[in-house]
């Protein structure tokens, strides 16, 4: 995988709001994703934290507002187009094909392939040199994420974690400068997340990409984050570093409610 020498650019979020039939999901959100950094939304159930993850993608569009990746606007593009231009999600629940965990991770690099369908058909030496080429970023990936040695191997031969995986690692396949993580954790034992932080970790130590992740493992997200964004009811109620943010009396109301237990939780 190609190694960032410089930082990617800011994901910048600006007064977001986004309406269901009259139910407003977002109302008027902003952030900014620091280059570079990990960055975790998190939120109640209902919060809108998926919402925000589907604007970013280019599954949902706003209806006020506006997303940018460095100069480039990405509020209404299509999202094979953002996707184009540096961003990549995985979704919560897994995505995979049949075939091998190869076979997943060159789907990852099908933005990326320059020879056209004629000339792979046709096998011409261009395309099996590019064919080698992909090949051989894709093995990358799976090694960064601790899939090398079932590269070869049927995806539906694999551990749940292990699944998880191979869509973290097609995400990474695309070369993106930020990578969107949709509860990265979720369904996963103790043993698998543990590795998945580690693998985290790895990843934007490795390539200097941004992280934005939606997750309820709390512990997770004070163990990843540098920044949290907090929703509740589609509105950004705080921000800050993981430390600031736990101890916020509007978060503690969010996740607890009133009274005696957000006194002791704080």
């Amino acid at each position: 995988m190609t190694t960032r020498t410089t930082a990617p650019p800011a994901l910048t979020v600006t007064d977001v709001t986004v309406r269901f039939a009259g139910l407003t999901a977002l109302d008027a959100v902003s952030f900014t994703v620091t280059p570079g950094s990990v960055h975790a939304l998190i939120g109640p159930n209902g919060a809108g934290k998926s919402t925000c993850f589907n604007v970013l993608s280019g599954l949902c569009r706003p209806a006020t507002g506006t997303v940018r990746l460095g100069d480039a606007d990405l509020t209404r593009l299509a999202p094979h187009r953002i996707a184009a231009l540096g961003v990549a999600r995985t979704f919560q629940n897994i995505v995979t094909t049949q075939g091998t965990v190869a076979d997943n991770l060159l789907l990852g690099r099908h933005a990326l392939s320059r020879s056209g369908f004629t000339a792979s058909a046709l096998r011409l030496p261009h395309a099996r040199r590019e064919q080698r080429e992909q090949l051989a970023r894709a093995r990358e990936a799976a090694e960064l994420t601790g899939l090398g040695p079932h590269f070869d191997s049927p995806v539906a031969l694999l551990s749940y974690g292990d699944r998880k995986r191979v869509e973290f690692a097609r995400a990474l396949c695309l070369e993106p400068s930020v990578l969107l993580l949709d509860e990265p954790v979720a369904g996963m034992n103790a043993a698998e997340r543990v590795r998945t932080v580690e693998v985290v970790h790895a990843v934007r130590a490795e390539l200097g990409l941004s992280v934005v992740l939606v997750e309820h493992d709390m512990g997770l997200v004070m163990r990843l984050a540098d920044e949290v964004t907090v929703l509740d009811f589609g509105r950004v109620i705080a921000h800050g570093t993981p430390d600031e943010v736990r101890r916020d009396p509007e978060v503690l109301r969010a996740y607890l409610g009133t009274g005696a237990e957000a006194e002791d939780a704080a």
